[in-house]
């Protein structure tokens, strides 16, 4: 099954995606100035997740351009 997003769902997941790019580059910004290594894991972890949410976000998007075509 295909699934089809109405537009206002794309908008929200693009919306989605941008914040999350803010939150990754909050992240990665940081790591080069916290000193604490705990701090500075926690923050690696974040990136790290953010960066395969975005991907997901991505796919959605992707499918969801070719649903408005």
């Amino acid at each position: 099954m295909n699934p089809t997003y109405a537009m206002h769902e794309i908008l929200e997941v693009h919306e989605i995606a941008a914040f999350k790019t803010v939150c990754m580059t909050k992240s990665k910004t940081m790591q080069a100035l916290v000193t604490d290594p705990e701090l500075k894991l926690i923050l690696q972890q974040d990136a790290a997740m953010s960066s395969d949410q975005l991907s997901e976000l991505a796919a959605i998007l992707t499918k969801g351009k070719e649903t408005l075509q």
